[in-house]
């Protein structure tokens, strides 16, 4: 699926109420940036084992996650920073206890303890970052999740 992304400024990106806008024109639908599932499997079943407590950054309404329970893993914290794309996705997976959202700035994951994650999964979030912070911002979001999570695996 090809989405017209001319209109968009990329200096949004950053902003939790471009995303919520973003989410609510779309409303319902599921887009995966640059990759799905299918084509990064071989490299995530290799590094990263089904029973891993994964997270997933900046998760938006992507279906990777629900293609990574359909192949066996088993607990997923999927974090984004649109309100509005959590509880979509909070109500469209209500009955899969292995897919757990929460809204959440990756700037600040002070919520979690050190080690809460054995894994971390960014398809787009670096992406964005790197259009949309200053490298002091991006230097603070890249040692936020280093320090707060110490993940043996970063995607």
């Amino acid at each position: 699926m090809f989405r017209d992304v001319s209109s968009c400024n990329t200096y949004n990106y950053g902003d939790a109420l471009y995303w919520d806008s973003r989410y609510i024109q779309e409303a319902g639908g599921a887009f995966d940036w640059y990759q799905r599932y299918s084509s990064l499997r071989p490299f995530v079943r290799r590094y990263v084992p089904t029973s891993s407590r994964v997270l997933m950054v900046g998760c938006g309404n992507a279906l990777m996650s629900e293609d990574m329970v359909k192949d066996g893993y088993e607990d997923i914290m999927n974090i984004d920073i649109s309100s509005v794309a959590i509880e979509m996705m909070r109500r469209k997976y209500e009955f899969v206890p292995q897919l757990k959202y929460m809204q959440m700035d990756v700037r600040d994951m002070s919520f979690f303890p050190d080690e809460s994650f054995d894994s971390v999964m960014d398809k787009v979030w670096h992406r964005c970052s790197n259009n949309c912070f200053s490298d002091v911002r991006r230097s603070e979001q890249t040692s936020q999740t280093w320090r707060d999570l110490y993940a043996d695996n970063l995607w």
